[in-house]
């Protein structure tokens, strides 16, 4: 068996800005010599960890990313990082810790009237689903907007409802401390470039396992396209109109794009790019039962869709690996989880005390029915709901087990 632990090259400036103003000066191209230990020693060292027996795969030698991780959804288990716990700037892909945070509190119905302080604040040149004041919207609509377009104006709206963009925050930042994400730390709600708010390939896999416990969550991440409400017209004859728009996900593999293929049984997650993050994404798939959580923070080579080549090369290797590589750390559990790995209802006995489902599901064309258009790899959606793994197929659930026990829930600086 070869254990690797490559040391980390000399990386290049950060690319070539996008039209996000940076608001916060561009991280060191060399990570730390220690990081935090959350999920293992190894962990928490720089460069590319990875235990190969002599039946594994290498690993690709394209990847340029400065940061990431191939996990194991169901188990936890960690089979290769590089730089897991390096704080870099998140990009959208914080929007996966707003949406795990306030998904629970709102009921999908629910209806919000827009008014001009509940879109202050949002960054120039940001994302936008396209939401004007004075129209009604649903939560349902809402977050359609963040995980489709990620729409920082629906970021504002949400968090307006949940008492502001201080509290929103307050609440991520307490969120991931419950999740163990204790690489992150939130300055705002959608992730716009700012001073201090970082996160780790470690934590955006956490939160986005997190995440995906919840139904909801499930169908937003995976849905493709949807109709969005756009502004109220009156007509001639002084009757009010209201038209909707087709909006589409910004995730180029569930979507696929110009020289990208969507990528065979992905589920999601989320993406993000600013000047300041580069190109971040977290994406889960399934492919012959078992699910891979990746997350690629910040490609360094400058090529379109980097960051989505990057993730299916990780995939595809961690999927070759599986059963082949021993681990190299773990997904911890939240604080309050249940770790019992006895039989019994997951859905009662299993629940993090701080990511408790919201009921109903997001609707819209999801590939979680297998009916979303635009699509051409994915027919199965998954959850870890109450901490265990369940995936949808035709209606056919596989429960595997509960969360995994934690060796190690402590943190080093």
């Amino acid at each position: 068996m070869t254990s690797l632990a490559f040391a980390p090259a000399a990386f290049a400036a950060d690319p070539t800005p996008s039209s996000t103003p940076s608001s916060s000066a561009s991280p060191s191209a060399t990570p730390p010599a220690t990081m935090s230990t959350v999920g293992g020693e190894l962990l928490g060292k720089p460069g590319t960890q990875a235990n190969l027996g002599s039946d594994a795969p290498v690993l690709p030698k394209d990847i340029s990313a400065r940061s990431w991780i191939v996990a194991d959804a169901e188990s936890g288990e960690v089979l290769a990082a590089h730089n897991a716990h390096w704080r870099l700037a998140p990009a959208s892909t914080l929007k996966m810790l707003f949406a795990d945070t306030l998904l629970p509190k709102f009921n999908k119905d629910e209806k919000h009237k827009v008014v001009n302080a509940d879109l202050a604040g949002v960054g120039s040149g940001s994302s936008m689903v396209g939401i004007k004041e004075n129209e009604t919207y649903t939560v349902h609509d809402l977050w359609l907007g963040v995980f489709l377009r990620s729409g920082n104006d629906a970021v504002h709206v949400l968090s307006a409802m949940n008492g502001g963009v201080k509290q929103s925050v307050a609440d991520m930042n307490a969120h991931a401390e419950e999740l163990q994400a204790l690489d992150t730390h939130a300055v705002n709600p959608d992730g716009y470039d700012a001073k201090g708010q970082v996160s780790s390939a470690y934590d955006l896999t956490l939160i986005a396992r997190s995440g995906l416990q919840k139904k909801d969550f499930r169908e937003y991440c995976s849905t493709v396209r949807a109709q969005f409400p756009g502004a109220t017209k009156k007509g001639k004859n002084g009757k009010k109109t209201r038209s909707s728009f087709e909006i589409q996900n910004t995730n180029r593999l569930l979507t696929g794009a110009s020289g990208l293929d969507a990528y065979q049984g992905i589920a999601g997650v989320k993406n993000g790019n600013t000047t300041n993050a580069g190109a971040t994404f977290t994406g889960v798939a399934e492919r012959d039962g078992r699910v891979l959580l990746v997350t690629v923070m910040h490609p360094e080579k400058d090529e379109h869709n980097q960051v989505y080549k990057e993730t299916a090369s990780l995939l595809d290797w961690g999927f070759k690996a599986a059963g082949k590589a021993t681990p190299v750390g773990e997904l911890v559990p939240p604080k309050g989880a249940d770790t019992d790995t006895s039989d019994g209802d997951a859905e009662s006995t299993a629940q993090p005390k701080a990511t408790a489902s919201a009921s109903g599901g997001a609707g819209g064309k999801a590939v979680a029915a297998g009916t979303a258009e635009g699509s051409s790899g994915v027919g199965v959606a998954l959850g870890i709901t109450g901490g265990v793994l369940v995936l949808l197929a035709g209606g056919a659930y596989l429960v595997n087990r509960k969360w995994p026990g934690s060796k190690d829930r402590g943190a080093s600086a």
